[in-house]
């Protein structure tokens, strides 16, 4: 495996972070997808079997003439819902540590590996998961208010992860140094933020649909096990593409290559 080369114009560029996250992508697919499947895929398979086992009883005593009560709005769905959210935060907080050491280790020409990210992204578990509140409960309270504010503070503290885990600084500081690194090249990670999630909606959408014809021909489990693995790779790819982007980022705002960015690893 080769060092990626970063001997060019200092100037953050969507194509290359794209070519750069596709290029990790393909060299670590069964590691990416192994970090998705536990990550993301097994709680979103898990969520939506529930639920969808739910409706398809609804549906199943509707057609047998069954006196069916419409779904009570109470603690107990309010109480489900916000344990998966909180648990889906966490996971994917991890799933994104985990894919930056690995990225780093990738362009550097290193072999990355399964339990090495893992080892990573556990150690700074705690750290990881008060920088993922603290984001999730700024972007969310803001897009409330008014949606461009979120969509601001989305892209500010885009690489605030990548950072903590790279640069081991404390949460706020972390939030502090993304807002730094941002500065300057926000209209380019917006774009390159909007490219990738209207894509993956795209392919979404047409998996989604294929999903449909899946579902009379091998069932509800199958169906939810195939939309389960999408999401497991499509965070794969977003984890990867922050990571690029922190790494294209630092190199445009301090010159720093992807081998001053190694030895923090090592």
């Amino acid at each position: 495996m080769t060092t990626v080369s970063y001997d060019r114009p200092a100037t953050f560029r969507i194509g290359r972070v794209f070519g750069d996250t596709f290029n990790v992508l393909g060299r670590n697919l069964g590691l990416c997808i192994g970090l998705g499947a536990i990550f993301s895929g097994v709680p979103t398979f898990l969520y939506q079997y529930f639920i969808g086992s739910r409706v398809e009883a609804a549906i199943a005593s509707a057609e047998s003439g069954a006196a069916v009560a419409p779904p009570e709005f109470n603690g107990t769905y309010v109480l489900t819902g916000v344990f998966f959210f909180v648990v889906y935060m966490v996971l994917a907080s991890i799933l994104q540590a985990a894919l930056v050491r690995a990225t780093i280790q990738d362009l550097n020409g290193q072999q990355a590996t399964f339990a090495d990210a893992l080892s990573r992204a556990v150690t700074m578990i705690v750290p990881i998961i008060g920088l993922s509140v603290l984001v999730y409960l700024g972007v969310g309270f803001a897009s409330m208010l008014l949606l461009i504010p979120g969509i601001y503070l989305l892209v500010r503290w885009s690489v605030a992860v990548p950072v903590l885990v790279q640069e081991q600084l404390g949460v706020l500081a972390s939030m502090k140094r993304s807002s730094e690194l941002t500065a300057g090249n926000r209209w380019r990670i917006l774009g390159l933020l909007v490219i990738v999630f209207v894509a993956l909606w795209v392919l979404q959408l047409v998996l989604g649909l294929l999903s449909l014809a899946i579902v009379p021909m091998l069932g509800t489990v199958v169906a939810t096990g195939v939309a389960a693995m999408l999401s497991a790779v499509l965070s794969g790819i977003i984890s990867i593409a922050v990571a690029v982007s922190y790494v294209e980022l630092r190199y445009v705002k301090e010159g720093t290559d992807v081998k001053e960015l190694a030895e923090i690893f090592a």
